[in-house]
């Protein structure tokens, strides 16, 4: 059987770092998965900021000392729970879902290794969406409290908190520019050009891509039908842009997309 370690490996990029492993235990209970040091983990220089030293990693280490696992389909956390920690995904990826009163989703957005979770209940105290895993998935939970403490002390990190909050606000503003003023094809031109875009920060190929989420679940990302998603992929594909097969994706010619 694989060890934790060994499984994760098989998301990590080409580059990755060692990881040098610390063993987490719930009190009173058994023994997590094996657990990474900041110091040591593969996707530090996506989650946290480049010139931290090494008596602010071990203070870093000291508070990331557990992670979660999270299977396909469950829910990290739920709208309406009590906001106590934001998470880093380390292994996998995540879509953020808002229910509305007749039930009907909206995908609000989707997040892969080396992204933050949970940064929606900040403002009130508790989170505002679900996060529901899309494929086997870990996550490093980092208690806000004791996080909040660490970037009085470290500017880097209190910098970086602000960055990340920054980005959500870009984020949000992105999206409802892209719902709000795109045509089909230019709104899922700018989806896989920003997967690619994020694939390849992370190490991995910017023109070849895994899709975990559905067509359906894009199609609610971008505030279109599944048939018009279906439709904007066979046009791409026609014109040479992308290549689709299934849920790989290989982007053939990157500024034909961008000039969509």
């Amino acid at each position: 059987m694989q060890t934790a370690t060994a499984r994760e490996s098989q998301y990590l990029p080409p580059h990755a770092a060692s990881v040098v492993p610390i063993r987490a235990v719930i009190p009173g209970g058994t023994p997590r998965h094996e657990t990474p040091r900041c110091s040591a983990c593969s996707m530090r220089a996506i989650c946290m900021p480049a010139d931290l030293s090494l008596a602010d990693l071990a203070r870093l280490d000291s508070v990331i000392c557990s992670t979660r696992s999270v299977r396909r389909g469950a829910t990290l956390y739920h709208a309406g729970d009590t906001f106590q920690s934001i998470y880093a995904v380390r292994v996998g990826s995540f879509k953020t879902v808002v229910m509305h009163r007749d039930g009907r989703e909206h995908v609000t957005g989707f997040q892969i290794a080396g992204e933050a979770l949970g940064l929606d209940g900040v403002c009130a105290g508790q989170h505002n969406c679900d996060a529901i895993a899309l494929e086997d998935s870990i996550v490093c939970i980092i208690p806000f409290s004791q996080l909040e403490v660490i970037c009085r002390e470290v500017k880097q990190m209190q910098h970086h908190i602000y960055q990340m909050m920054s980005g959500e606000i870009i984020r949000e503003s992105g999206q409802m520019m892209l719902l709000g003023t795109m045509t089909a094809e230019q709104r899922l031109a700018a989806f896989l050009l920003n997967l690619s875009k994020r694939f390849k920060a992370r190490g991995f190929s910017a023109a070849d891509f895994h899709l975990r989420m559905t067509r359906e679940e894009i199609g609610c990302y971008l505030g279109m039908k599944l048939e018009t998603v279906s439709r904007m992929f066979s046009k791409f594909q026609r014109e040479r842009l992308v290549d689709a097969n299934g849920k790989s994706v290989h982007i053939v010619d990157p500024d034909g997309l961008a000039k969509v």
